[in-house]
């Protein structure tokens, strides 16, 4: 992650920006800046697009879904095609390592329902701020805008994901999470690490590297589902008694394959099947790729029909449409959305109250979240512009950054489905995606003047196709919920 000067909103350099915050803020912590987007051409999702499959060369990963369930003989007949590296029963799907020239051979083989390139999964955040001091306060306007809680009075909602799991696959968490987060909330006995896929096929078990992820993206996700602790100062979550279980299937770039993320979206599946089968299970992946992978397709019907729910992010290209597995109807999709009251004061973020009731007039869909296209289903839209929580790098010292992202708008939807599973533990994915539907806040095409960082102001517009049903609000969702 490069250190570069702000690029959304006037530009300018490190050193004047800092000289602007100091004195702007007018108190004694400095920030640092990071900008995290990338342009399409420099996205690693690129080489590997399903559409551009033919134009591959060379040895390649690709993932194979079955018509029928995985036999020897298939396993035979597909050897003599290449090397079968890994095999998931549960969803007919393995992957293999292979020529390119023989992918679409593989494809028209009659026992083969779908077969692609092995696809990339970026978890990366647009941008972001890192904050060298917090004050006091216990909650942030996150949390105020989806009326989970209040400026002064903290909590102001009786739900609070009791009993609930969310399988976060991500990052990992870091070296220090016990330093941010409760031992009681995150589930050790049942926190994972895969890693592989892409190029080699193989996907593997690595043994408690879960929780020595360098990128700490996972950590901050985390933060907003269930809280997190700065020195003697604790902060809200969304859900702040529900157990996370870690699932690492992001590299320490915070990048993976959609064959690792279908082996954690499986496990957890598994999980629910079997020793939570008596608990509501929710899933949150805030990553994805411009393309549906069929294998991941196939973990993510599996899981559904055994009865997880599935939130994910909807991806950081703007008008260049969704990224998947959000897009894919059956899972629910999270857009990002800011505050027009950000940056007007020095702890706006917990010290600015959001006016209740939630008015879309109070509200901008982010310039960076994912547009829907053609084929492609954005559910809601959830605070995702400049979100503060845990973030540090390479086992750096402990440190808090505002993220903006998709990336941080998903764990707001998840955690209010998770209270919503806490309220009706029968709760489907099916019942969960059309409730929050039904009680989103409808924000349609607009336009609204923000202000930026350095004070000055800027004009945020979007289309009907940028903010789903609208942006969602716990009470609204609990309101709704049958």
């Amino acid at each position: 992650m490069k250190q570069l000067p702000l690029t959304r909103g006037k530009n300018f350099t490190n050193a004047l920006l800092y000289l602007k915050v100091l004195s702007f803020f007018t108190i004694t912590f400095s920030l640092v800046f990071t900008s995290c987007k990338k342009s399409l051409e420099e996205s690693a999702d690129q080489p590997v697009l399903v559409s551009n499959a033919n134009g591959l060369t060379g040895m390649i990963g690709i993932n194979v879904v079955l018509k029928t369930p995985v036999t020897d003989d298939i396993l035979k007949d597909l050897s003599s095609y290449g090397t079968v590296i890994d095999v998931v029963p549960d969803i007919k799907s393995l992957t293999m390592r292979i020529a390119s020239s023989n992918l679409t051979v593989i494809q028209k083989l009659t026992y083969v329902s779908q077969a692609n390139p092995d696809a990339t999964r970026d978890g990366s955040p647009v941008d972001a701020v890192a904050v060298a001091d917090f004050s006091n306060g216990l909650s942030m306007w996150n949390l105020d805008a989806i009326n989970v809680a209040d400026l002064g009075a903290g909590r102001t909602i009786d739900k609070d994901g009791s009993g609930v799991y969310i399988g976060v696959l991500d990052s990992g968490l870091p070296d220090s999470w016990r330093q941010y987060f409760p031992q009681e909330r995150i589930a050790t006995q049942y926190a994972k690490s895969f890693g592989g896929g892409g190029g080699n096929g193989n996907v593997s078990e690595q043994p408690n590297k879960w929780e020595h992820d360098q990128d700490t993206h996972g950590g901050h996700v985390t933060s907003t589902l269930i809280g997190f602790q700065f020195g003697t100062a604790y902060f809200n979550g969304v859900a702040p008694k529900a157990t996370i279980i870690p699932v690492k299937v992001l590299n320490q770039n915070g990048r993976g394959w959609s064959s690792v993320i279908a082996r954690g979206i499986v496990y957890i599946a598994e999980l629910k099947d079997g020793v939570l089968r008596n608990s509501p299970v929710v899933i949150n992946m805030s990553l994805g790729g411009p393309n549906l992978d069929a294998m991941e397709k196939a973990a993510i019907d599996y899981a559904i029909s055994k009865g997880v729910i599935i939130v994910a992010a909807a991806g950081n290209g703007g008008e260049q449409g969704m990224h998947y597995p959000a897009a894919y109807q059956p899972v629910i999709s999270a857009a990002s959305a800011g505050w027009t009251g950000q940056w007007t004061s020095p702890a706006w973020w917990f010290a600015t109250n959001v006016p209740d009731p939630a008015n879309a007039s109070d509200l901008f869909i982010s310039d960076f979240s994912g547009r829907e296209k053609p084929g492609q289903d954005l559910d809601v839209a959830a605070p995702g512009d400049w979100v503060v929580g845990p973030y540090q790098t390479n086992s750096g010292p402990l440190s808090y950054f505002f993220l903006a992202g998709t990336s941080q708008a998903s764990p707001h939807v998840a955690g209010i489905v998770a209270l919503m599973a806490q309220q009706k533990p029968s709760l489907t994915a099916a019942e969960a995606e059309t409730t929050l539907e039904s009680a989103a806040i409808p924000m349609g095409a607009g336009s609204r003047t923000v202000i930026q960082l350095d004070g000055t102001t800027s004009t945020i517009s979007w289309g009907s196709n940028a903010s789903g049903h609208g942006f969602i609000t716990a009470t609204a969702a609990l309101a709704a919920l049958h």
